[in-house]
């Protein structure tokens, strides 16, 4: 019987354990640069034993119109890839296994994180009734425009781009980020997208950019390092439900199935929420019968504890879980599910933004052994 402990590989990735980091925005990347503090972060995950056999970096903006937050990286400039490579040098040093997550926000921004204060692009020209982080707080989100068909390439070029940077900055592989409302599922939910051209419309019209994506980063870097997160049913940043969430999800992995990718990351619910939505209106989603059309090494992620995480991985319902909050808390979770010891208390207000405490400083077993 297969175990949550054992190793496994994810295409050209070898991981020590089936125990993965969820990628997690904490805004401390200031001036979207990658520092110092985010190099210990991560580094007290890596080990093999005790940590991740999989870190998924928090959500990293592909080009400078991606951003939609304060203080968050990006992986697009010289100098994000310079400070990034001091975090994959550290993270490989303690034997960890690294990929980033490439993001574009699309109308999840603001004006005044947008290159000369204009307007942040969607598939629409929609505003979302959402908000996002600015030097202000939280603000409404900026009313986007819609994306121009012509300037669609260049946000292609951009993801192919980014997962250049990606390698050159030592990372194992990318994640492209699929889900949670953001620019690919804007254009993927026929709730947003209301376009009439080659990329609105019908199902292969609506996912003909993540696809296009995806194809292009894996031209770049090979499939065998590149992962991708979906939320087929989750309504945060305000995507509500596609008409057929099942069709166009279904579309969706059968079209990337040929590209043998290193992974496929899928959020069961509502991201960081209730797994079940019926009481919302959403119908049940069938995601054993995605996995059936994919194929490939299936990471599954929401709402997991210890012992529905062993029992997804020995019934062969995923290959891996991936775990959010519960990795910010402890470092050392992989040792504590081995274990069954208690894991510690997230600290909810230092999440976001800030320094060490509530980021660096939450004790192992180990240190909270010592006297």
């Amino acid at each position: 019987m297969t175990s949550l402990f054992d190793p496994i590989h994810f295409g050209d990735i070898a991981l020590a354990n089936r125990i993965v980091m969820a990628p997690l925005t904490r805004n401390r990347a200031v001036g979207q640069l990658p520092n110092d503090l985010m190099r210990e972060y991560y580094t007290q995950r890596a080990d093999p034993v005790t940590g991740a056999g999989l870190i998924i970096t928090e959500a990293a903006q592909i080009c400078a119109e991606g951003q939609g937050y304060l203080d968050t990286p990006g992986i697009h400039t010289p100098e994000q890839v310079a400070g990034w490579r001091k975090i994959t040098d550290a993270v490989h040093g303690a034997g960890g296994r690294i990929v980033i997550q490439l993001w574009h926000v699309g109308r999840i921004s603001h004006v005044s994180l947008q290159p000369g204060g204009v307007a942040p692009v969607s598939s629409t020209a929609r505003p979302a009734l959402g908000k996002t982080f600015t030097t202000e707080g939280f603000v409404d989100c900026s009313t986007p425009r819609a994306l121009r068909t012509d300037e669609i390439p260049g946000v292609i070029a951009a993801y192919r781009h980014a997962a250049r940077c990606a390698i050159d900055a030592g990372f194992d592989g990318v994640e492209v980020h699929g889900a949670n409302g953001y620019l690919l599922e804007q254009f993927l939910r026929d709730s947003i997208n209301d376009r009439s051209d080659a990329y609105g419309g019908s199902i292969a019209n609506r996912a003909r950019l993540l696809v296009e994506v995806m194809q292009a980063v894996v031209a770049e870097i090979g499939g065998g390092r590149t992962g991708l997160r979906l939320s087929p049913v989750t309504p945060v940043n305000d995507a509500a439900q596609d008409s057929d969430a099942q069709a166009l999800y279904g579309h969706v992995v059968s079209a990337l199935a040929p590209l043998k990718l290193a992974f496929l990351h899928l959020i069961e619910g509502q991201t960081g929420g209730a797994r079940d939505l019926s009481d919302k209106g959403v119908k049940p989603f069938d995601y054993a019968a995605l996995r059936a059309v994919y194929g490939g090494p299936w990471l599954v992620n929401n709402g997991y504890d210890r012992v529905m995480a062993i029992e997804a991985v020995a019934s062969g319902a995923a290959d891996a879980v991936a775990f959010g909050k519960a990795f910010i808390a402890n470092p050392d979770l992989t040792r504590r599910l081995r274990e069954d010891a208690p894991l510690n208390k997230l600290v909810p207000a230092t999440l976001y933004g800030g320094g060490a405490s509530g980021y660096t400083d939450y004790p192992t077993l180990h240190t909270a052994a010592a006297p």
